[in-house]
């Protein structure tokens, strides 16, 4: 049997990895070489121009803990730019940074057959996405409106410093001040809009465990700052919204407060029992977000308070940012809300939310 027919076989679900494994380090290694490229590469092109982004497809192949299927999947990146102009900024930025990121040591040859042979069935079970950046050599056809960069540095001064102190009232003056500068930049953008600015969406990866809480925490503060988020589970991140620079500010705060939950979580949960620390956890973040969305909104609403002439514009962009949401995904299910089995785990988030920064 060919390294061709091999390959073929795993495609068709004919042939498990091990027997298939053997039999290609037993095939000429320019032909086992050849076979497995071309498979690859041509997963590798259904999944970039059907909507997968570099960074994105790295982070759930990478996800698995294999650190030469993620090198694989920074090389096919780059590759794919070759001859395909033009290339999308965002695009190309992804692919630079995986490359620069990816270890450079040299593999085994054998580790190789084994991570590409593996690498193969799961590229296939991933299905296209929506577009969201165009993939090389497609014409770009969005406008985009980044924050200013010099608002987002202070912005995460402000979070680098709620992060690092001990002291919740010191971190709460911190967030506050961070969330005040977030709304207070949405105000002027909203009164000076850049033309040819409009809502789009960005999709954010939302790591295990715990998915469910921490995708909750994303939607509080999406909400909270004019943008909206879709959860989907089994890809394993969600769809953001919003304007771009509402959407920078939101996973700029999401971050910061992911690391305030867990730095408080770990300090906070039950010294045994691992069912009683997983119930714990996740009510804490159940909390904890909900609580956070509390908060976030209180200081948007106190911000905006003396701006009553923007509500009429803020309604038009919250209905364009809808409008954005329902095309990409015209079916969506509400989910039930995660149970909360632990009354500790749930005082403790909000007493943690209480005391974290918001920027």
């Amino acid at each position: 049997m060919s390294a061709w027919e091999i390959v073929e076989r795993v495609r068709a679900g004919e042939l498990d990895h091990e027997t298939a494994l053997d039999l290609l380090t037993g095939s000429p290694a320019t032909e086992a070489d050849a076979a497995l490229t071309a498979a690859l590469r041509g997963e590798f092109e259904r999944l970039f121009t059907g909507g997968w982004q570099p960074v994105e497809l790295h982070r759930a192949i990478a996800r698995r803990g294999d650190p030469i299927q993620g090198r694989l999947v920074a090389e096919a990146a780059t590759t794919f730019m070759i001859g395909r102009e033009p290339v999308d900024d965002g695009w190309r930025a992804q692919a630079v940074q995986l490359q620069g990121s990816s270890e450079q040591r040299r593999r085994d040859r054998i580790a190789v057959l084994d991570a590409s042979l593996g690498l193969l069935p799961e590229l296939r079970r991933l299905p296209a996405v929506e577009i969201l950046i165009p993939p090389p050599g497609t014409p770009a056809t969005t406008v985009h409106h980044h924050a200013d960069r010099r608002l987002l540095d202070r912005v995460r001064a402000l979070l680098a410093k709620a992060e690092a102190t001990d002291f919740p009232a010191e971190a709460e003056s911190y967030s506050a001040k961070a969330q005040e500068l977030i709304t207070r930049y949405r105000i002027e953008e909203v009164t000076a809009p850049t033309a040819g600015v409009t809502a789009f969406a960005r999709r954010i990866g939302v790591d295990h465990p715990y998915e469910n809480e921490k995708a909750g925490l994303l939607d509080a503060v999406a909400r909270a700052n004019g943008c909206r988020t879709v959860w989907s589970p089994e890809l394993g991140f969600s769809t953001i919204f919003g304007f771009d620079a509402d959407i920078d500010a939101v996973e700029l705060l999401h971050t910061s407060l992911l690391v305030q939950a867990n730095r408080a979580m770990t300090r906070d949960e039950p010294a045994k029992g691992k069912a009683r620390v997983k119930a714990f956890r996740r009510s804490f973040l159940v909390a904890y977000g909900i609580r956070i969305g509390e908060r976030l909104r209180e200081v948007t609403v106190r911000e905006f308070s003396g701006h009553s002439d923007l509500l009429p514009v803020l309604r038009s962009r919250d209905v364009e940012v809808r409008a954005v949401m329902d095309k990409v995904f015209p079916h969506t299910v509400r989910t039930r809300a995660s149970r909360v089995d632990s009354l500790e785990g749930w005082d403790s988030g909000r007493a943690a939310a209480d005391e974290a920064v918001l920027d």
